[in-house]
């Protein structure tokens, strides 16, 4: 599970209130590898890498926004990242999903919570005017 800390904080407000945001879908896919209720996840995985993907492409069009406005000379490679994170998303494969949902769960978790944790602390910190 993911906590927003101060230090994870840019001082760009709206972008720190995205960033709390994807926290937020993250903490859902965590929840959702710790409910054992749900026999069949699914539909609920499905819907959680959609939003995911959606408000991925939202939030680094705001940030891309910001940084040409700024000027920010590390533009270029910072959306690369950005796309990237994008691609991967949307090559997640559905079909594999239902041979063991746990795994492709935690997999997805831990590759989103990594990269959220990485890319804000070690790029996203840079990009305040």
């Amino acid at each position: 599970m993911l906590q927003w800390k101060d230090e994870y904080s840019i001082g760009v407000e709206s972008i720190d209130e995205q960033h709390k945001h994807l926290f937020e879908i993250g903490n859902r896919i965590y929840d959702l590898l710790e409910n054992y209720l749900y026999v069949d996840k699914y539909d609920k995985i499905v819907e959680i890498i959609q939003e995911l993907g959606d408000y991925t492409k939202y939030h680094f069009k705001s940030e891309e926004d910001y940084m040409i406005q700024i000027k920010y000379p590390k533009y270029l490679s910072h959306k690369v990242e950005h796309d990237d994170f994008i691609q991967k998303i949307e090559e997640v494969n559905f079909k594999d999903l239902d041979n063991d949902q746990d795994k492709y769960i935690r997999d997805i978790l831990t590759f989103v919570f990594n990269w959220i944790l990485e890319h804000i602390l070690k790029k996203d910190k840079f990009i305040k005017a």
